[in-house]
């Protein structure tokens, strides 16, 4: 059952865009054959910013902000994370588990009427990416805190540049969180 207020939207890509001075991506939908379609957002993030901060545009010309996330406190391993929408209503959570991902990368999520945690689906490539630097694809299930349920998945694909295909299983889940979390998984991963 969806949530009131919430976008669901059950499967897009993301793309990032290669440039010197910021990570961009585009969030694009998926068309009924799967192939990616239009744009449905684009974000922008500072490089070696102070306070981790990205929003999300309706163009690539930036002009129109629609939603974005932040980081809670500066500089900080274990930072959470609000999703809001273009007011500044919230729509989420996230934020990195230190210590559990030492071995495997793992993150929780919250939002309305959810509670869930996030991790690599697969334990050797998650230790072989701390040891060999190599554009690894890599996979990541949200499973529902309480049933054990797919909240969504974030699978990597193979290429020269970083695409994600995301996949909500979910309808409580807005796709402007499970963006927001796809986008930080990129920005975070590469760390």
């Amino acid at each position: 059952m969806q949530t009131p207020g919430v976008q669901y939207v059950p499967m897009f890509y993301i793309a990032q865009k290669l440039a010197m001075t910021a990570n961009r991506y585009r969030v694009l939908a998926a068309n009924p054959d799967g192939t990616e379609g239009a744009l449905m957002a684009f974000a922008h993030q500072k490089r070696m910013a102070f306070k981790e901060k990205v929003t999300f545009y309706a163009e690539e010309q930036m002009t129109t902000p629609v939603f974005g996330f932040g980081a809670r406190q500066a500089i900080d391993l274990s930072a959470g994370y609000d999703v809001v929408d273009a007011a500044g209503a919230p729509l989420g959570f996230f934020k990195k588990e230190f210590a559990a991902s030492l071995v495997r990368s793992t993150f929780v999520i919250e939002g309305p009427g959810y509670r869930g945690s996030g991790t690599e689906r697969s334990q050797a490539v998650a230790i072989a990416r701390r040891f060999v630097d190599f554009p690894f694809r890599f996979h990541f299930d949200f499973l529902d805190a309480v049933t054990g349920h797919s909240l969504f998945s974030v699978d990597r694909r193979a290429s020269l540049r970083d695409r994600y295909v995301v996949s909500v299983a979910d309808q409580r889940i807005d796709w402007r969180v499970a963006a927001s979390v796809t986008v930080a998984l990129d920005a975070m991963m590469a760390r």
